[in-house]
Formats: C-alpha cells, sequence, structure tokens
C-alpha cells in the first residue's frame, strides 16, 4: 500500500478515533505498510482487541478535554521526534434515547448544537493545536480530518440536521484556516477535509435504510480510499475538502 511518502521512509501516524469504525480500520490498513513504524491509536474507551504488533501504541485520552489532549501530545512527543501522519475519525451524530438529526428547527437545543460543535469541530482543532509541535519541519505532513458532505453549505438542498451540518461546516472553516497558518511552518504540510462516503458504522446505522445500493460502504473500503486520497495529494490541496472517490466537495 502505497501512502504518498518516499518508499522506505520509516512513518509515524496518529489516528484519533481509533477503537471501532473507520478509525480501527485505518489503523489495520496502516499496520500492512512497512513503511509504518509506529501508530499511535487513540480512544476514550478500548472496545475490542487490537493486532499484537509491537509498531502499535493505544492510548486512552478523551478529545473534549482540552487539558487531555495537550497532555497526550506530551506523551507522544516522548516517543517521536515528529508525525508524518495524523488521522482524526471522531464524530457525533446521535445517541441511543437522546440526540437525534433535527427534522425541523422546532427540534433544535442549546445543548444539540453545544455537544456537535465540541466533537465535530473543536476536537480537530484542539488536535492541531496540541500536536503542532510535531508537525513542524520540512517533511511531507498530512493533518485528515473526516468530514461529512452534509456540512457543505453549498450542497445543502435538504435541510434538516441542524446542529450536525452546522459542527461540520464549523470544522471545515477551523481546518481551512490551520492549513493557511501550518503552511508557513511546514511548506510539505496538507491539511485535509475528507467525506467517507455513508459507511456500515455504529453512526450511520440507523440512516441505512434509504441509502442506494452498492453505496453502504464497509470500514475497511473506506480506510483504503480514505488513504488512496491522501496519497495522491500534494500541499497546493491542502485546506481543501474531497470525497471518498477523490472529486473535490464544495464548502
Amino acid at each position: 500500500m502505497h501512502l504518498g511518502f518516499n518508499t522506505g521512509q520509516p512513518l509515524r501516524v496518529l489516528v484519533a478515533g481509533a477503537s471501532r469504525g473507520i478509525g480501527r480500520a485505518l489503523v489495520l490498513r496502516l499496520l500492512q505498510s512497512s513503511d509504518v513504524v509506529q501508530v499511535f491509536a487513540v480512544a476514550r474507551n478500548w472496545s475490542q482487541d487490537m493486532p499484537d504488533d509491537a509498531r502499535l501504541i493505544c492510548l486512552n485520552a478523551d478529545l473534549t478535554d482540552e487539558l487531555a489532549v495537550q497532555s497526550l501530545a506530551d506523551r507522544v512527543a516522548g516517543q517521536c521526534g515528529q508525525l508524518d501522519m495524523l488521522i482524526n475519525t471522531v464524530g457525533f451524530l446521535h445517541e441511543p434515547g437522546g440526540q437525534q438529526p433535527e427534522k425541523s428547527i422546532r427540534q433544535l437545543s442549546l445543548t444539540a448544537l453545544l455537544q456537535s460543535m465540541t466533537i465535530n469541530a473543536a476536537v480537530p482543532a484542539l488536535l492541531a493545536k496540541a500536536f503542532l509541535p510535531l508537525l513542524r519541519g520540512k517533511h511531507r505532513c498530512i493533518f485528515a480530518s473526516l468530514s461529512a458532505r452534509v456540512g457543505s453549505i453549498g450542497d445543502n438542498r435538504l435541510g434538516g440536521w441542524y446542529a450536525y451540518r452546522a459542527s461540520k461546516a464549523a470544522q471545515n472553516m477551523l481546518m481551512r484556516s490551520f492549513a493557511v497558518e501550518w503552511q508557513r511552518l511546514n511548506a510539505n504540510s496538507i491539511c485535509l477535509l475528507l467525506h467517507p462516503g455513508t459507511t456500515n458504522t455504529e453512526l450511520s446505522a440507523p440512516f441505512q435504510a434509504n441509502v442506494p445500493e452498492g453505496k453502504l460502504f464497509t470500514t475497511d473500503f473506506v480506510a483504503e480510499r480514505l488513504l488512496a486520497v491522501m496519497a495522491q495529494r500534494s500541499p497546493a490541496d491542502s485546506g481543501q475538502f474531497f470525497a471518498w472517490d477523490g472529486q473535490p466537495i464544495p464548502w
């Protein structure tokens, strides 16, 4: 599997939200590459066993806690001098018996907005802030965070899903701003927003009934496609929003 770096270059990668779903699939894919020498897999709770691989370092952290994110960055910095990839897969859409996507603005609440904004927008920004010392330099470096097509303002023709849409749009703006700043500190930096498509995970499970045939993807397929999209990108693409198939998505 080609990750877009020079063959034989030792790669150090961090995956946030790595215990299940797309995050776990990305970890498994990355461990298939002999160029990857360290994978820092981060989760709040570990619900599944992970491979027995000396390159894999599993870490616990509450990424909605700013001090915990900084502590995590300090722990990683103690084990490596730089990161080559940081991939954020943390996201929130609904919870059983609790917050659900709004069908009408009458269903919107401040609590829902704050929870969605914290997890979907603040977490990737806090990761960028805390890990910036490991992302600076002159090396090719990718910071990728999962967004969603419904976070596109230009593509919004159906309305609804207020908190989720707004939080993903906010993430896009935060990461776009980070991309501008980061390129001043590392000319080979590539900050990407990525839409994985509808993936067969707990997040999408209640909303799969109307997904067209062939458009519900496995986590392994999505992980392979997202890594391929990252491999194809250059610093000229930094701050852009791409789908799993490499096609750009309007803001």
